[in-house]
């Protein structure tokens, strides 16, 4: 669908108070376009709607006339510049950014990201790529309980199943 006719959607449904469907639409439009800051802006609106200044920040992240609460709250949501790149959502290099503003943000944040990762990083390879970080050991202990919960099942299973076969030629 061209992308004038999906804003007209976004409008009739923004009109008739379906606002997650807009936002849906949205997200769809700044993920096929993501050097379009005014989708991104408009999806910044809309999660003003919603109440939710992390994610309202991190789409107007690279506009130069950005709230200074939302910014704060999308740095405290997305702590490392592993997350950050990734949330932005950005592909290709900056300079398809549409202002100096967003050029140097963009940036500045691939740099962070290169710095804490010991190696340079593009925006293309880092959204898709969870295993660049540097692991924390955070998760471990949740996969082992989650390893130890699904064992237990399968042997009370097993048990009720050995006991139901005893039971039967008895």
């Amino acid at each position: 669908m061209p992308l004038t006719a999906t804003l007209a959607r976004v409008d009739a449904d923004l009109a008739a108070g379906r606002v997650p469907m807009a936002r849906q639409r949205l997200r769809g439009l700044v993920s096929s376009f993501p050097d379009d800051l005014a989708l991104r802006r408009r999806l910044a609106e809309v999660y003003r709607l919603y109440g939710e200044p992390a994610e309202a920040g991190r789409w107007m992240y690279l506009e130069e006339d950005r709230d200074a609460d939302e910014t704060s709250a999308f740095e405290a949501r997305y702590r490392t510049p592993q997350e950050r790149m990734r949330a932005l959502a950005w592909r290709g290099p900056e300079s398809l950014a549409r202002s100096r503003f967003a050029r140097e943000q963009l940036a500045a944040v691939r740099a962070a990201c290169s710095d804490a990762l010991g190696r340079p990083v593009d925006w293309d390879t880092v959204s898709f790529a969870p295993d660049d970080e540097t692991d924390t050991g955070e998760g471990r202990f949740a996969g082992f309980l989650a390893g130890a919960g699904c064992l237990v099942v399968v042997l009370a299973m097993l048990g009720i199943w050995v006991n139901g076969l005893v039971a039967l030629f008895d």
